[in-house]
């Protein structure tokens, strides 16, 4: 465990520290080339000089120095091509082993979860959710059970007797008039008093309600 621990950045180190080290070879590759490059120039320059003046066994010379920079600078590219494969697997290669660590860690955090979490614990812990879930609907049902005198009552006789009542107040609607006729005006000659008008039953309980709601 210690050796992963501090084996891990240790590789890290080294990976960042190549890479470091072959972008520094490409940057002086590269400066080398440049700088052939500028010779092989110069001494195409100096080949058309002696051109001008005749001297062709000096200008052939100078050509071939020129081809002799070019050889080297292609064998620079060669050399730069290289380092940049070795970066791309080197980088490659340290994306896998990241990737590895991390799914190494993500493991070893799984396992220690599955250690902590027992499967017999989980069925234990359900099996005590649904026994208290059946023991409150028990409860439940016995606070919700009639107790005393109301527990001898029948349901379909309390039902039966709703229904009579309600078909009695239905009928009693029924026989009732729609509408009342008002009492016909009488007509009293002058200089004698009204003789009062006899009420019926229904007028004179009507009267009394309204006294009492007042």
């Amino acid at each position: 465990m210690f050796n992963r621990l501090f084996g891990k950045p240790k590789q890290e180190t080294n990976a960042l520290a190549t890479l470091d080290k072959l972008n520094e070879t490409l940057e002086m590759l590269e400066k080398k080339e440049k700088v052939l490059a500028k010779k092989a120039a110069a001494e195409v320059e100096k080949a058309k000089e002696f051109t001008r003046g005749k001297n062709k066994r000096a200008a052939i010379q100078c050509l071939k120095r020129k081809r002799l920079y070019e050889q080297q600078i292609e064998q620079l590219g060669n050399f730069q091509l290289r380092i940049h494969d070795q970066m791309i697997l080197l980088e490659g290669a340290k994306a896998t082993t990241e990737t590895v660590d991390a799914l190494r860690t993500g493991a070893s955090a799984m396992k220690a979860m599955q250690k902590a979490t027992n499967i017999d614990d989980v069925d234990k812990t359900m099996d005590e959710i649904n026994e208290q879930t059946e023991n409150m609907k028990q409860i439940q049902e016995a606070l919700s059970t009639p107790i005393g005198s109301a527990a001898d009552f029948d349901e379909d006789e309390l039902e039966a007797e709703l229904e009579e009542l309600e078909g009695a107040e239905l009928e009693e609607q029924l026989l009732q008039p729609a509408t009342t006729a008002p009492a016909a005006a009488v007509h009293v000659p002058a200089g004698r008093k009204p003789i009062p008008q006899k009420r019926t039953a229904e007028e004179e309980l009507a009267d009394l309600q309204a006294e009492m709601a007042l």
